[in-house]
């Protein structure tokens, strides 16, 4: 009995383990997706932002991504910035729900300029 439910607890925190992982996201991918949606604004590595662009949109600044103040941000506050926009950034309808939790893991992988 006791083995049994050892395994019991084991496979439930094995399963756990795994829907947690499908939750975060793969920043390699992300990077990919990050460079095909996001780097035109905030440019390749996700700290240089097109000035030229923020001239255009007449905003004082696009984000830093490294930065302290995008990094304190939880992931559904990310997630509520990608997919609905903020300010004069548009929603990015492009990416799936993968691809959003991929974003935010490349995100979380950039440091602070």
């Amino acid at each position: 009995m006791k083995i049994a439910v050892r395994l019991l607890v084991g496979l439930v925190f094995l399963m756990t383990a795994h829907v947690a992982m499908a939750q975060k996201g793969d920043a390699k991918a992300g990077k990919e997706s990050f460079g095909r949606t996001c780097a035109m604004c905030h440019g390749p590595d996700g700290n240089t932002p097109n000035a030229a662009l923020a001239k255009m949109l007449k905003v004082d600044k696009i984000p830093q991504l490294g930065s302290s103040e995008i990094q304190a941000k939880t992931d559904d506050e990310l997630k509520k910035v990608i997919t609905e926009g903020f300010g004069k950034m548009k929603p990015v309808s492009t990416l799936s729900e993968k691809d959003v939790r991929n974003v935010i893991a490349f995100v979380r992988t950039i440091k602070k300029p």
